[in-house]
């Protein structure tokens, strides 16, 4: 049976609200939902924007194959990916993750394992910005070891 997959790469904003209810009602005979939004946040102090950039055709068909690989690997009735790219600014929603299942269990693992994957093999290159100037956001050594669990 085929899983009802969407993987969306955009520079609009969401509504996070309205893509969760709208893949709720798509999402089948699910007993369990399980969504996640990232917004951009402010670590340091004085970010003023993050720039997301990125190849088209690529990131869809490496997020894709992130999303095959957990409606294969787990029980899922459905599978939500949106990222943002362009200028994004504090508090603003960058991606989302929804999986759901017939069981929790598959649907909160799928959904942690693709926000695993994306953090660390998605292919977006991020640069913040602050008032001293910009620079390229490098790959945490945590991400990294997130993904030795699946």
């Amino acid at each position: 049976m085929s899983v009802p997959t969407t993987v969306r790469v955009q520079a609009d904003p969401f509504d996070p609200g309205a893509e969760a209810t709208a893949f709720h009602a798509a999402a089948g005979p699910a007993g369990a939902v399980v969504t996640f939004t990232g917004v951009v946040r402010d670590v340091a102090g004085g970010l003023i924007a993050m720039e997301i950039e990125h190849y088209p055709g690529m990131t869809e068909r490496a997020i894709a194959d992130m999303a095959a690989t957990a409606t294969a690997r787990w029980d899922l009735t459905g599978a939500l990916v949106i990222h943002r790219h362009g200028r994004l600014t504090p508090g603003e929603p960058i991606m989302m993750v929804a999986t759901a299942a017939r069981h929790r269990a598959e649907a909160f693992a799928a959904a942690e394992f693709l926000m695993d994957w994306l953090k660390s093999r998605a292919p977006f290159w991020k640069k913040e910005v602050t008032a001293a100037g910009a620079a390229w956001v490098a790959a945490r050594p945590e991400d990294e070891v997130a993904l030795t669990r699946w």
